[in-house]
């Protein structure tokens, strides 16, 4: 996920106040076009009735802990699952009750923060990925200033592979701005962001903390069209850039240069499930009701 200095989150907060203006461009609600689902098939659910994670190996589960290039990021450091304990809440930074998971973020007693990230691919490519479709999850924010989840796609590629990449933040949230979110594209070229756009949402204070809602992004050979709650809030040109299928991540970094001295311990990420829609060509044409 592409890193912000707290200069350039300040640059684009202020640029948010926009949001507040009659007309102002670039900036929105869940207002927009609903989702034409019916054009599409669900070919990934995980509704997180149990959970199948592992260090970073998706041909025996579903998930890794880490990103496939070994690239953490933030101020809590992503662990491999602990699952040895009868006491879901003690399978930190990841457990499961009623369908729900959970990522935990902890300070320990040797001050250092840990946390969680979930992979549907692997460094050797294996798990789940798709080029074009749509992809969402339904969370609960954590409340808190330093809290940094994210929702996010990136290219599914070996390390041969030398091409430019792109990464789409379906979601990027700042604990520190409870008004507001982000959904970034990225296209990476040797190691570097080498372009960008970013659209702010802005929306009730505190209400993605307060409740669930559902975070998507439909992605076609000419658009990048970004949803809250299945409405349409922001479209994006597709790069040309884009050839490799995308897996989907998770995670609930901190800090991102903002301050967590005053972050809640713990912190959690509600994920109630996380969904992929291949396009069906059946229904192309159908009207969604």
């Amino acid at each position: 996920m592409g890193v912000r200095t707290r200069f350039e989150s300040r640059t684009l907060w202020a640029a948010s106040l926009l949001c507040l203006l009659p007309m102002a461009s670039g900036c929105a609600r869940a207002q927009g076009d609903a989702l034409p689902l019916c054009h599409y098939k669900k070919v990934f659910s995980e509704d997180f009735n149990s959970l199948s994670v592992s260090p970073s190996n998706n041909t025996t589960a579903t998930w890794s802990a880490h990103t496939p290039w070994h690239g953490d990021f933030g101020d809590a450091r992503f662990i491999d699952p602990i699952a040895i304990y009868a006491e879901p809440e003690k399978n930190e930074p990841f457990f499961v009750r009623d369908g729900m998971l959970t990522i935990r973020a902890r300070k320990h007693e040797n001050g250092q923060w840990t946390s969680g990230l979930l992979s549907s691919a692997d460094p050797t490519q294996a798990g789940f990925a798709l080029a074009y479709g749509y992809f969402e999850a339904r969370m609960k924010l954590p409340p808190g200033p330093g809290t940094w989840p994210a929702f996010w796609l990136a290219a599914n590629k070996g390390k041969e592979d030398k091409t430019p990449s792109v990464e789409i933040d379906i979601l990027e949230y700042y604990g520190k701005f409870t008004d507001g979110f982000h959904s970034v594209l990225h296209v990476w070229k040797d190691g570097k962001d080498t372009r960008g756009e970013d659209h702010i949402t802005t929306v009730p204070k505190d209400s993605l903390v307060n409740d669930f809602h559902t975070y998507g992004a439909e992605v076609t050979k000419d658009w990048i069209i970004y949803y809250l709650d299945r409405r349409e809030i922001a479209r994006m040109k597709t790069p040309a850039e884009h050839h490799a299928p995308l897996m989907m991540l998770v995670n609930l970094a901190l800090g991102s240069g903002w301050p967590i001295d005053k972050t809640p311990n713990p912190s959690d990420l509600l994920v109630d499930y996380v969904h992929a829609y291949a396009p069906d060509e059946a229904k192309r044409d159908e009207v969604c009701k």
